[in-house]
């Protein structure tokens, strides 16, 4: 079991009483109803690649660590209804390939699709670098299957375009992180493959500025754009010494860089080219862009985002940081980074903060990283802990969110509780109560705990 109870981050270290892995939804609600009867916690896991330490048990080891890898099949795949029926063990980059077969692509991505799973991706409503386009996962599942706390099954995987008969209760459980059912299989929405993609690397003066150039290519490409990614200077110099071989795509540091995705679906690629020349030309005009290149070829598009997915594994080289996936107003974003960034290095001396991530959306990752030399466990539970409340402080005052992506699990518990909405709590509690009565379903995760009688 020892490889499935740390978190990928190497955070979170629990133990169980048992590992856990049905081939079948009826082995999951098999088990359930067993789990239930006993009241024996269960810890429901995919690929073990979530960033919360939300599919870790805790240390008591009274939990069933429930594994879904084995769940792995691709039960249907519908090209004429553009619907895949994937279990929730199926591998997000499975489901590209079996997609592609089809001239047909699932239109969500990320650093870890050789890993994450679909049952994982649902119960996180997972972003990535398409969010701009096409939404978070919770706008690609249709329906939901799921073994509740009790054992039975809540099948809604048969789509409808119109139902109207009261709750949309598969939206109760994407994104719940397995507090308040098992998601076994999800049906998902696929779209027609791309035909062709131009991508652009950018070079901008200013966060602002980047913000500027996103609104200008969403009025000249629409709906053609399909992601705008952004890094500082220094994310990208620190990306290229970590990376063999890899350059700078640009002759000259800039304050900022964006990445650009441009793609047309087959039949319609005639005038791509034409609209990622226009658009930047136009850009330059309106004095929106300091230097720009489109990639000659697939090999160089992909070292372009090569670039950008590095980021995770060059940070790491530098030493121990704490990271944040937080989200204000569209609008506001630069302007948060602007006040949040030299606040932080201020109130923290040796420490570098720096934000990256998917400006459109309103989400960037903003990490903070310890000064060189420091002792990166006792680092993380002092200082780090306390950065990263100051963080969320931040982030509250603007109106914004302490997750845009990557769950609560157990690493944000505590903020949420001290942070979040009082009248939003008490809601979530009251769901979990009535779904998982005696608090069995990945206790100590997401949902808070009702407080203390007495207690403020």
């Amino acid at each position: 079991m020892a490889p499935w109870l740390t978190d990928w981050r190497g955070r979170f270290t629990g133990e169980a009483m048992a590992i856990a892995s049905p081939a079948s939804t009826e082995e999951v609600s098999a088990l359930v109803k067993l789990c239930a009867r006993h009241r024996v916690p269960i810890v429901a896991q995919g690929g073990n690649t979530g960033m919360c330490g939300g599919a870790t048990p805790d240390g008591s080891g009274r939990s069933i660590l429930l594994s879904l890898r084995r769940m792995n099949t691709i039960r249907r795949l519908d090209p004429e209804a553009r619907e895949a029926v994937c279990e929730a063990g199926v591998i997000l980059q499975t489901l590209h390939e079996a997609a592609e077969t089809e001239g047909l692509r699932f239109p969500l991505t990320l650093g870890g699709k050789g890993s994450a799973t679909i049952g994982g991706l649902v119960s996180t409503n997972a972003g990535g670098t398409q969010v701009l386009r096409h939404g978070s996962m919770r706008a690609q599942v249709l329906g939901v299957e799921a073994v509740l706390a009790n054992g039975s099954v809540f099948n809604a995987l048969t789509v409808l375009k119109k139902d109207n008969r009261g709750f949309d209760l598969k939206q109760l459980l994407i994104g719940s992180e397995g507090t308040l059912g098992i998601v076994t299989a999800a049906t998902l929405k696929l779209l027609p493959a791309i035909g062709e993609r131009r991508v652009v690397w950018a070079g901008v003066p200013s966060l602002a500025g980047a913000r500027a150039l996103l609104l200008h290519c969403q009025d000249v490409a629409g709906n053609a754009l399909e992601g705008f990614e952004v890094m500082p200077q220094q994310t990208l110099h620190d990306v290229v010494a970590h990376l063999p071989n890899a350059r700078e795509p640009l002759a000259e540091p800039h304050a900022w860089h964006a990445l650009i995705e441009l793609v047309a679906e087959r039949g319609e690629t005639d005038r791509l080219g034409e609209l990622a020349e226009r658009m930047l030309a136009s850009a330059f005009e309106a004095g929106l862009l300091e230097d720009a290149v489109i990639a000659s070829n697939e090999r160089q598009a992909d070292d372009f985002w090569l670039l950008r997915d590095s980021i995770a594994p060059a940070e790491r080289e530098k030493g121990p940081a704490v990271q944040h996936d937080i989200s204000v107003p569209v609008d506001r974003m630069p302007e948060f980074v602007e006040v949040a960034v030299p606040q932080l290095e201020a109130h923290w001396p040796g420490t570098e903060a720096l934000a990256f991530g998917h400006l459109g959306d309103g989400n960037v990752h903003f990490h903070v990283i310890a000064p060189p030399g420091v002792e990166p466990l006792e680092w993380m539970t002092g200082d780090g802990k306390k950065i990263s409340a100051e963080v969320y402080e931040l982030v509250t005052a603007w109106h914004g969110s302490i997750s845009a992506e990557h769950g609560i699990g157990q690493l944000k518990l505590d903020e949420l509780v001290r942070l979040g909405d009082p009248v939003q709590l008490a809601m979530m509690r009251a769901v979990k109560q009535a779904l998982d009565p005696h608090e069995l379903l990945n206790p100590g995760k997401l949902v808070p705990l009702a407080p203390a009688a007495g207690s403020h």
